[in-house]
């Protein structure tokens, strides 16, 4: 197993991506291919020629294979047993009999997470948080060393906590006023009163001083602040990583949440939780895959 590889690939509803992964996080090779999210048969074989072609060219022998993909894996990370409406034929498929060896599966925000605590920003932490903020904001929350996925592979749905108990609206899984639909993409177009489509449109603004999006953005923030506080009362992690496009916003971003968690957390005896931004970001699903499975197969040893 010292000498081991992994393969590592990320299934995504437009691109599939795949890398190969020494055990010090090592990109050895990589390689993309258009999902064609309607067509299983399309984006299933894409897997297959992917993991083959890595094979191929191998240096080394591979030793074990991950996979992420949008949904809930079940509660042996065998597939992913619940993704409605995107990817149809994903759902309790059974990719290790089309692999022909095991394959480890797991949700894309857990990948993310495992990527940075793997080879990235979380490594050698015992307990982090990841929120990925993009379309919407997910999550992944490492104790111990460990991946937590809870019951029903749930843990890390961080968006989906509320930031307003009493919202008219309530996000996918029913929670009135969540984080996601404060501060996701997902709900920029209609909180901007129509004005942007999408956070960089936002920011860009934002810089400029305009003062609509100061209100927009540094409102979405506060939130989020009161968000990630909460979080670490809860859960109380070394660190808490900040992933997806819109951490492009940088400084922008991190300045003003600063400013913010100097209000909400909570720091007895000068505690304060570590907030940084990840390590990896294209690459992240496909690469904590990897990472995941070396985890997996360590355990089988």
């Amino acid at each position: 197993m010292t000498d081991g590889l992994a393969i590592g690939i990320d299934l995504g509803c437009t691109n599939i991506k795949g890398v190969m992964l020494d055990q010090q996080g090592n990109i050895l090779a990589e390689q993309k291919a258009e999902t064609k999210e309607q067509d299983d048969k399309h984006w299933k074989q894409q897997v297959v020629d992917m993991i083959g072609r890595f094979r191929k060219n191998a240096a080394h022998k591979i030793t074990t294979i991950g996979l992420s993909a949008p949904g809930l894996a079940d509660d042996t990370n065998n597939c992913i047993s619940f993704m409605p409406g995107r990817l149809p034929g994903l759902e309790n498929f059974n990719w290790s009999a089309l692999v022909g060896e095991r394959v480890f599966v797991l949700n894309d925000a857990h990948a993310a997470l495992m990527a940075e605590a793997s080879f990235g920003a979380a490594k050698g932490m015992r307990h982090a948080v990841l929120l990925s903020l993009g379309t919407g904001i997910g999550g992944g929350i490492l104790i111990d060393g460990e991946l937590y996925q809870g019951i029903a592979q749930m843990a890390g749905h961080i968006g989906h906590t509320t930031v307003n108990a009493l919202g008219d609206t309530r996000d996918v899984t029913n929670m009135a006023g969540s984080i996601e639909d404060a501060f996701g993409n997902v709900s920029l177009l209609q909180r901007s009163h129509g004005r942007y489509g999408s956070t960089d449109e936002l920011v860009s603004d934002f810089k400029k001083g305009d003062p609509v999006a100061t209100w927009i953005w540094l409102s979405s923030l506060q939130k989020l602040a009161v968000t990630i506080a909460s979080t670490i009362n809860v859960l109380s992690p070394e660190a808490i990583i900040l992933s997806g496009g819109i951490t492009q916003a940088k400084e922008a971003l991190l300045h003003p949440l600063q400013s913010f968690l100097a209000l909400y957390e909570w720091r007895p005896g000068g505690k304060q939780t570590i907030l940084k931004l990840a390590h990896f970001s294209d690459l992240a699903g496909a690469i904590g895959a990897g990472g995941f499975a070396f985890s997996r197969m360590k355990r089988l040893l």
